[in-house]
């Protein structure tokens, strides 16, 4: 089996003790971005496994909308990062 060479690591260990790979990252093409997506990016950019710049280029996203969902997942949880829960979790 041959293992493409990748800056950082391959995998991290949570602080609940699960691993998140490489692989359990969401495709570079998403345009549907669901709760789930969004904290696997998070959690991913967090605990090192990519790069925030990384995030940023592979997802296309902006530095304030991976701003929001940062600060959305450290005061709410997972379920602020909802659609439907923007109303609920975020401030105008």
């Amino acid at each position: 089996m041959y293992l493409r060479k990748v800056d950082g690591p391959r995998s991290v260990t949570l602080p609940d003790g699960s691993v998140l790979t490489r692989a359990d990252l969401p495709a570079s093409d998403t345009r549907r971005w669901v709760a789930s997506r969004k904290a696997v990016v998070i959690k991913a950019v967090t605990h090192g496994l990519i790069t925030r710049q990384e995030a940023l280029e592979r997802y296309a996203l902006s530095e304030d909308e991976l701003d929001e969902w940062e600060a959305a997942m450290a005061q709410h949880g997972e379920a602020a990062l909802k659609a439907t829960a923007l109303q609920k979790y975020r401030q105008p």
